[in-house]
């Protein structure tokens, strides 16, 4: 990682376990409304903001429900599991962040998540202080999968994005940080990468346990 002028990390379903707590609230928010199983619809918001998963919810499920009813249901619903609550850190995220500190490179974090709440989540799971900047998702016009956010957080640690090394879990984070032009990791979280990403060129890890050694 020595080569790398600076840092990125995505925050939910890479250093944080919250996914699965997205798309339990999610399902329940189904069931509430007889939705069955919309999980596809689910996957498709993973990484992005919420102006923009929102316009996902509104298209997949648009003659099925109230979609502000349903909208509010999940919110509501993850809400009761993640405020006031450390969220898992993922296995490695803590060895590989004070691997990065000692080698001193710059570190921020790229999320979708509103800046505000990501600062809240990092607090709460004791990984705050790790970072020089969080960049929400509130911060730029376009959301992942445009390379928007990565190009701020690379502005704010000064370092070219052809320096920068990304980290990501998702599709969406993925192709964000590939437009970029950055170096990507992707650690995946509830999906695998199709064949067609994985073709894009990222270096694909099961862990981030396994990040510190890996040759880039």
């Amino acid at each position: 990682m020595h080569r790398f002028g600076g840092i990125i990390f995505d925050m939910d379903g890479l250093l944080l376990d919250s996914e699965r707590i997205a798309l339990d609230a999610f399902n329940c928010a189904c069931g509430e409304f007889g939705l069955g199983d919309q999980q596809a619809v689910f996957m498709r918001c993973v990484g992005t903001n919420r102006q923009r998963g929102e316009q996902i919810i509104r298209a997949g499920l648009a003659g099925q429900v109230d979609l502000a009813a349903f909208i509010a249901s999940w919110d509501t619903q993850y809400a009761a599991r993640t405020v006031g609550v450390a969220i898992p850190v993922k296995a490695g995220a803590v060895a590989l962040l004070q691997a990065i500190n000692k080698l001193g490179l710059p570190v921020a974090v790229a999320t979708s998540t509103a800046t505000e709440l990501a600062q809240a989540k990092l607090q709460a799971a004791g990984l705050l202080h790790f970072f020089q900047h969080i960049v929400g998702g509130d911060q730029v016009a376009r959301s992942k999968p445009e390379p928007d956010i990565y190009l701020h957080a690379a502005r704010l640690l000064a370092v070219s994005p052809a320096a920068a090394l990304a980290l990501e879990d998702s599709e969406n984070g993925v192709l964000a940080a590939l437009a970029a032009g950055m170096t990507v990791v992707q650690v995946p979280d509830l999906v695998q990468p199709s064949a067609a990403l994985r073709a894009r060129g990222q270096h694909v890890l099961a862990s981030l346990e396994e990040v510190p050694n890996h040759r880039f």
